[in-house]
């Protein structure tokens, strides 16, 4: 489904036609950020045990062919099948034992059989490997009452991996999955992205470390805690985190001494065009240069990126629902495109559960959670009757966002729309 871009609608002046003509739409968005950022230039190697998360700058190879040799894939009896002649059944001495891990010499070519056990390399001569079950074993005999097909139960060399085969690409995120195939292909050592070093800027003179003590005209801080979590998740280095000045010169001096030492500039609030917003100011006093600033959504309308000097600079909005929901669009893409990770579809076509009304003009963004499936086997969503950029109890009963396009005022529900489940970062 294409998000279209903004139309004129009457409402509140947010969604007036002059100023939706000076936002862009979230592809825009998300295309710029795909266009404009570079990854971090720096790489390191890491052993396998500490690659969890990081992404691969270089791919990764196979060192040889994996299996390396044939095997059994399970316990049983190696045996030559040419071997069993007429009509059956068949009774073989067992000449040999072939544990996993031991070299194998002896050969079981001709009527004869081998124990084995999974992943014991095959014996020369045999080409089958009989399950334990299927045979009667008497003393150092065994009795089979079917014929077994050539290769049955054996794992072929280079079945799994050939040798030099690429078994990952670079830009890869390397989770278990990843990890597992990098053993399989003998790679212990890897090629990797630098951590991003991330710092985090949260205005707003009113907030209040959550829990503390606060005054009547003070709120208890959401967006430090909320946006420290996601980074974790997101394996960055947090380098830097503060509350912003709420003046000018306070906030160039943060916001400067925090670019020169970060990748990423993160703040929250701030960002629109009142009198007490002063981010956007601080990043024009440090020479710094904007990517795009104001995107035709709900919530989330001022999110805002740039650069100041080396640094790259992500501006989200100060409500902490807002805040979410721009760093799950635009914060993660921003991340991937900086950490060199390659780009992640995460959007599917769900239904809604019931109909919705809404003021057109901006593409919504509305917390939702599945639902199950209807009756044509397509993923059912139930949501709020609104988006309330500030009520932030409703998000964590919320597994992702339901995209809703700009120009649509009334759905039906089974409405087909998109979903964007919320990454754990």
């Amino acid at each position: 489904m294409t998000i279209h871009q903004a139309i004129a609608s009457p409402g509140c002046g947010c969604d007036s036609q002059d100023m939706l003509h000076a936002l862009i739409g979230i592809d825009e968005a998300l295309a710029r950020i795909a266009g404009h950022v570079a990854p971090v230039g720096r790489t390191e190697a890491v052993s396998l045990d500490h690659a969890f998360g990081r992404i691969l700058a270089q791919p990764v190879r196979s060192r040889s062919m994996a299996p390396a040799f044939d095997n059994a894939a399970m316990d049983g009896y190696a045996i030559a099948t040419s071997a069993l002649t007429g009509a059956g059944p068949w009774a073989l001495p067992v000449v040999a034992r072939v544990p996993a891990g031991q070299a194998m010499t002896t050969s079981v070519a001709g009527a004869a059989a081998a124990r084995i056990f999974t992943g014991a390399p095959i014996p020369a001569g045999a080409d089958a490997v009989v399950m334990q079950e299927d045979v009667l074993r008497d003393g150092d005999v065994i009795h089979l009452s079917r014929r077994p097909e050539p290769g049955l139960n054996i794992r072929h060399a280079g079945s799994d991996m050939a040798s030099g085969e690429t078994v990952l690409d670079k830009g890869q995120r390397l989770g278990p999955r990843e990890i597992a195939a990098c053993a399989a292909a003998g790679a212990g050592i890897l090629r990797v992205r630098r951590r991003l070093r991330v710092a985090l800027l949260v205005t707003g003179d009113e907030v209040r470390r959550a829990g503390g003590a606060r005054e009547a005209a003070q709120i208890w801080d959401v967006n430090t805690p909320m946006l420290t979590a996601s980074l974790a998740a997101a394996d960055v280095d947090v380098v830097a985190s503060a509350q912003g000045a709420d003046n000018l010169a306070g906030l160039v001096r943060q916001f400067g001494d925090m670019a020169a030492r970060a990748d990423l500039v993160i703040t929250t609030g701030g960002i629109s065009v009142g009198e007490e917003d002063h981010v956007k100011p601080a990043v024009m006093a440090l020479g710094g240069e904007t990517l795009f600033s104001g995107v035709a959504i709900k919530p989330g309308k001022p999110v805002s990126v740039g650069r100041i000097g080396k640094a790259h600079w992500l501006g989200l909005p100060g409500n902490p629902v807002s805040a979410f929901v721009t760093w799950q669009v635009f914060g993660l893409a921003l991340v991937r495109a900086l950490s060199g990770e390659g780009s992640i579809r995460t959007r599917r076509h769900v239904v809604t559960s019931s109909p919705i009304r809404r003021n057109p003009g901006r593409c919504e963004l509305r917390p939702a959670t599945l639902a199950g499936f209807d009756a044509h086997g397509r993923e059912i969503v139930c949501f709020e009757d609104a988006t309330h950029s500030a009520r932030v109890g409703l998000l964590s009963a919320a597994q992702g966002l339901m995209f809703l396009p700009a120009d649509a005022e009334c759905l039906p529900a089974g409405a087909l729309v998109e979903f964007q489940p919320f990454c754990q970062s």
